[in-house]
């Protein structure tokens, strides 16, 4: 009887040495983790990830059958988000560069070699006309939908639309940027 009770007094004791041990190592553990954050690098805050859009403009301006287009002189606010240059299922050649403005919006350049009232229809849906805007010497046509509003410049040999959450006035400026 006795041997059985050292037996269980040992085990509690150790039981209670695993506990204590497994306590302080998640307190090491947690001051590593809390010194590590702290002198760790972090970045924005804001989570926006930033892509360089560079290669893939020029890739897409020696692929596609239109004059691509991509800003030039915008702020260092504006800041890109989404590039793509792809076919979309009818064979149309689609250029896509989406932005975080300055305000904090989403603004994007769209530009497709497919018809110009379905392009438009895809990039701002329930679009309905919303007069003009110039936009360096021309006038672009304005169209506000359900979520984005858009600006969709005059002829050219693809559609191109400048859309998103933005105003009018901060689209106008990706519009006016564009070359």
């Amino acid at each position: 009887m006795v041997h059985h009770g050292r037996v269980a007094g040992s085990s509690s004791k150790r039981g209670r040495q695993t506990v204590r041990d497994m306590i302080l190592s998640m307190l090491a553990v947690g001051v590593v983790v809390f010194f590590g954050y702290l002198f760790i690098p972090h970045s924005g805050g804001d989570g926006v990830h930033v892509v360089d859009y560079r290669v893939a403009l020029a890739s897409a301006k020696r692929a596609a059958p239109y004059p691509v287009l991509g800003p030039q002189g915008l702020s260092d606010q504006w800041r890109a988000t989404s590039v793509e240059y792809r076919k979309d299922a009818k064979g149309n050649a689609v250029w896509h560069l989406g932005f975080v403005t300055p305000s904090g919006q989403y603004a994007a350049l769209e530009q497709s070699s497919g018809g110009r009232d379905e392009v438009i229809a895809g990039v701002v849906p329930g679009a309905k006309a919303d007069g003009s805007a110039p936009v360096a010497g021309q006038d672009w046509q304005r169209f506000q939908g359900t979520k984005y509003r858009g600006l969709a410049q005059p002829g050219g040999t693809a559609t191109t639309v400048v859309t998103g959450s933005a105003s009018y006035e901060e689209l106008a400026q990706l519009a006016g940027a564009l070359k």
